[in-house]
């Protein structure tokens, strides 16, 4: 699968094993690469002098843009520029590999040849475990090496890389020309914001994915549910719960993600689509701040009591399974579970009937989809009556390139609308540019549906170092609401280890 892909695809069981360094709040990464600097050579970037060459094919239509100024290479000097990837043709995250290597370089060589630049790009692919190619990155920012050009950069790393400041934003690196790129007009904001940090691009986004209600039609059929179901609060799911209980009592009627084992899907299929749901993201950009025992964090608390507590609506036990993701996915294809809340993953590579994991034969006719209501209409982040939660990743550009405005150039183009489309011509899939969507997901109504509707109204993840310490505690509080702890109690022990991890100062605590 291509890392060029929404987060999802990496791990279907939700685990993030693209984050192995253990971060600290606001605490600069070079530390942790010290010992490995002390062994290892860096990797040298482009080495001839800066140029102000034209990008190629600079047009609305492309959405390539420009780099600023006229060329600085006295007769026609090379230039040289790198990109790397996690990725290898033939191995890992092939397609994204056989992209690069079979349309990005020629195309872009061949359209600077053309207007007499002498530019030559190479390929620097990667097969190493996710972790180790985070470490990699690390030390070629940190000792001045690396590609030019940084494919498939983590959203979650972005806050922690420029912290240490091994990335800047783009603006920093490209030149004005980053910022009047007029592919902006075709990135939704939730997709800039993915790839930014305190405000500022650093980075393009690859593509997002989106969270929604999944239902089976016939379930909902049997318990007198219409085939377009689409609740309004977090009661009408519930209402729709019971009465699928009541009608079968061999149905799990609702599934949505809590507890440890399941890691990182807990937190962005169940506790954060919920938690924006009552008007607040886990951490505020604004006071800097994340939410600690606040009323938001104990209504979600409770809904989770609501759904696992003595009502029976949802299965515990899958969510206190090692496996219990893998289980999930199982029984929602078999129909054995009515109501379950992810990402497009499910419907792309999970239940899809050619090739999922756990094919659903009849998904195109019998598997709905709903937007996840606010608690209450109105109550949503930004005042909304739905949201959700999306994550991906993006390309970067490396400030220690020797040929920015070239590199910026190469970095465009590849998020122009011709690369984009080149890059999903054999795997339809969900990309940042709303042109390039509207073009290729015509056949495929739920991703459709995410692009169009789920977009407009999603929220991201903080990209902040300790991110993966504060969603493992809300993890953790979830568990405890399903293994039968109140909602109160698991929201002081939150608190509790939420403090340790940032400071009571950076805590938002409610009444």
């Amino acid at each position: 699968m291509s890392r060029f892909a929404p987060m999802e695809d990496l791990d279907r069981k939700g685990r993030r094993t693209t984050r192995d360094l253990k971060p600290r709040y606001h605490v600069r990464m070079g530390a942790l690469f010290a010992v490995v600097v002390l062994i290892a050579a860096a990797c040298s970037t482009s080495s001839t002098s800066p140029s102000t060459s034209a990008a190629p094919g600079a047009s609305a239509t492309t959405g390539t843009s420009a780099a600023p100024g006229g060329s600085s290479r006295a007769g026609g000097a090379p230039i040289a520029l790198k990109i790397s990837a996690n990725a290898v043709v033939g191995g890992k995250n092939d397609l994204t590999a056989e992209w690069i290597t079979t349309y990005v370089i020629p195309t872009f060589q061949q359209m600077m040849a053309a207007q007499g630049e002498n530019v030559t790009v190479t390929f620097a692919g990667s097969g190493a475990a996710d972790e180790d190619y985070k470490t990699q990155l690390g030390l070629d920012f940190k000792t001045g090496g690396g590609a030019d050009v940084i494919v498939g950069l983590d959203d979650i790393w972005v806050g922690e890389f420029a912290e240490a400041n091994y990335i800047k934003p783009l603006n920093q690196v490209g030149g004005a020309a980053a910022d009047s790129w007029d592919g902006w007009s075709q990135i939704s904001q939730a997709a800039q914001d993915d790839m930014s940090y305190n405000g500022q691009r650093f980075g393009i986004a690859s593509g997002l994915d989106g969270r929604v209600l999944y239902f089976n039609k016939d379930v909902l059929a049997a318990a007198g549910l219409p085939a377009d179901w689409q609740p309004k609060s977090w009661a009408d799911i519930i209402t729709a719960a019971q009465q699928i209980k009541t009608k079968d009592p061999g149905v799990t009627p609702l599934q949505i993600n809590a507890g440890t084992a399941m890691g990182e899907a807990t937190t962005a299929q169940g506790f954060l689509p919920l938690l924006v749901g009552t008007g607040v993201n886990i951490y505020d950009q604004t006071t800097q701040k994340w939410q600690g025992n606040t009323p938001q964090i104990r209504d979600v608390l409770t809904f989770y009591q609501q759904i696992y507590g003595s009502s029976g609506l949802g299965d515990p036990q899958i969510q206190l399974a090692a496996k219990g993701r893998d289980q999930s996915f199982l029984e929602f294809s078999q129909k054995k579970i009515g109501i379950l809340l992810e990402g497009d993953y499910l419907w792309r590579s999970v239940i899809n009937p050619k090739g999922g994991i756990d094919p659903e034969a009849d998904r195109d006719t019998n598997v709905g989809w709903a937007l996840i209501p606010a608690k209450s209409p109105g109550s949503g982040i930004k005042g909304q009556n739905f949201v959700s939660i999306s994550g991906g990743g993006g390309s970067v550009l490396n400030p220690n390139t020797k040929s920015p405005k070239e590199a910026w150039a190469l970095l465009s183009f590849m998020a122009s609308k011709d690369a984009v489309t080149a890059s999903v011509s054999k795997q339809v899939r969900i990309t940042m540019r709303t042109d390039v969507n509207a073009a290729t997901l015509t056949q495929d109504p739920l991703l459709t549906f995410v692009s169009t509707k789920v977009f407009p109204i999603t929220a991201v993840r903080p990209g902040l170092a300790v991110y993966d310490q504060v969603s493992q505690a809300l993890q953790l509080a979830s568990q405890e609401v399903v293994a039968g702890k109140s909602p109160a109690d698991a929201a002081t022990d939150y608190q509790n280890a939420l403090t340790k991890l940032v400071g009571a100062d950076h805590i938002a605590s409610g009444g």
